[in-house]
């Protein structure tokens, strides 16, 4: 089990303070001001630049350290975020969002990711997308970042049985280099799925 206050309490942000290059891609699929809820969120890399383009974003993550530094970075961009301490099983997945983002939220056994990724489909509105960023299975070769269980990474056959009748409007699995804080550095096996629910 990862102790994610004692990783947070470094100094500097673990991921860097600027969002993951695919949400920077991929937020061209938000309708403006669109309601987003940012999923274990960490540091407030992601939620952040998401506010700043004018969205209004709920965020939340179970590290009281992690949202400390996350609301330091709200404030130093001159944004506003909602900024919310809660564990995946403790949070409300009632609220219909426009949209809910998830980058490397990897840290669930398959068990745990079947029900969060139920949770996640029911927090999303009709018509709303979901925003999912990770690692493939072969990352475990690449000791980049992220767990070192293969049974944790995405596939896109996992993915597409998640979400077996929402509209996949890009799935892609692919090799790159990742800069992001001393976290995620190096060689790396993406997996991005941008997809809209049923309305």
């Amino acid at each position: 089990m990862v102790d994610w206050d004692a990783r947070y309490r470094a100094e500097g942000y673990l991921f860097g303070t600027e969002p993951a290059v695919f949400l920077q891609r991929q937020s061209r699929w938000l309708a403006p001001g669109s309601r987003v809820l940012c999923v274990a969120d960490g540091e407030g890399r992601n939620s952040v630049f998401l506010a700043g383009q004018g969205h209004r974003v709920t965020a939340f993550d179970a590290s009281s350290v992690a949202l400390d530094k996350a609301r330091m970075l709200a404030q130093a961009r001159g944004v506003s975020v909602e900024f919310r301490e809660a564990g995946i099983e403790d949070w409300d997945w009632s609220t219909g969002f426009d949209a809910v983002v998830g980058v490397f939220i990897q840290f669930a056994g398959p068990d745990l990711r079947a029900r969060l990724f139920g949770w996640i489909g029911q927090a999303v509105r009709p018509g709303g997308l979901l925003l999912l960023h990770g690692y493939a299975p072969r990352q475990v070769e690449y000791g980049t970042g992220g767990p070192p269980c293969a049974e944790q990474m995405y596939t896109g056959d996992l993915l597409r049985a998640a979400f077996p009748d929402w509209e996949i409007l890009r799935l892609a699995d692919y090799d790159t280099e990742v800069s992001e804080g001393s976290g995620h550095k190096g060689r790396s096996a993406l997996i991005d799925l941008v997809a809209r629910k049923p309305g």
